[in-house]
């Protein structure tokens, strides 16, 4: 079976690629908002797009049910022990939060959660690998890695300012 790269892409989704046994490059691009399209790459410039095809949710099912959904399950399934324990996920900066208007030193996320930032997302706008001086704002969205418990307790920060309950600050 052919590798798959993933490639997360802040503020997008995630996008999966492979190369077929032929040679051609192939690739889906998995929307945080849950559409998706099929993409295929030109064979002289192979990161060069030649074709996009987007499907919707009946377009998706349909497509993977003439694939085999059941082996693509399967192999997803493994790649995800592979990174068990890791969660990546997005989360909003709320209107109460006490981290907006912080800097990420000034909140010292990762300090109390064990969370990296990865990104931020304002408005169409992706900032990749925000600095310590990078500045929260009511309305990012922040891209974090880290376990599904410090993610949990990140979201709770990044939504009033407090801990969880059961944790302290």
């Amino acid at each position: 079976m052919a590798e798959v790269a993933e490639t997360p892409l802040p503020g997008v989704g995630v996008r999966y690629d492979f190369v077929t046994t032929a040679g051609d490059r192939v690739g889906v691009l998995v929307h945080r908002t849950g559409r998706r399209e099929l993409l295929l790459y030109d064979s002289a410039d192979p990161d060069a797009c030649r074709r996009v095809v987007r499907l919707d949710a009946d377009d998706t099912h349909t497509l993977a049910e003439l694939l085999g959904a059941n082996q693509v399950s399967e192999h997803l399934a493994a790649l995800q022990q592979d990174i068990e324990g890791l969660t990546i996920d997005w989360l909003p900066v709320g209107a109460r939060s006490a981290c907006s208007g912080c800097t990420l030193r000034e909140a010292a996320l990762r300090s109390t959660t064990g969370v990296s930032i990865v990104a931020v997302v304002r408005g169409d706008e992706t900032i990749p690998a925000p600095g310590g001086d990078f500045r929260l704002l009511t309305g990012d969205t922040a891209v974090a890695v880290g376990t599904p418990e410090g993610i949990k307790e990140l979201f709770h920060l990044l939504q009033s300012g407090a801990a969880a309950p059961g944790r302290a600050p």
